[in-house]
């Protein structure tokens, strides 16, 4: 039989990772994360991460670098960076984001710079 509990967490309440994103809910093959309200920065150094992410601007603006390309994500917009793939983000705009990672970005130190 498969678990069929419910989790719910109050973000209020919730740790942050390393990074500073307030870590959410959780399951074997999936984690949900939310940036709040990152303040405008230079692009941290590109990385590669060993996990798929896709994401979903609540506010603000940020540009992702990937692959060579350049984005501007702003409120409304949605995006995605393939597991292993080098990126980077520039936050323009005090930013607000959900990601979700699989598998979960916290889980054996996946989160953690190369």
């Amino acid at each position: 039989m498969s678990d069929t509990s419910i989790t719910k967490i109050d973000s209020r309440y919730s740790p942050r990772n390393e990074e500073g994103a307030v870590q959410l809910a959780s399951g074997v093959h999936l984690s949900l994360r939310l940036w709040r309200d990152e303040p405008p920065a230079d692009a941290k150094p590109p990385s590669a991460r060993d996990y798929e992410t896709v994401g979903y601007v609540i506010a603000g603006k940020a540009e992702l670098h990937l692959a060579g390309q350049t984005v501007v994500l702003e409120a409304g917009n949605s995006w995605a960076v393939p597991r292993g793939t080098e990126h980077a983000y520039r936050i323009i705009e005090t930013f607000t984001a959900l990601e979700a990672t699989s598998p979960p970005a916290h889980v054996r130190g996946r989160d953690l710079p190369p």
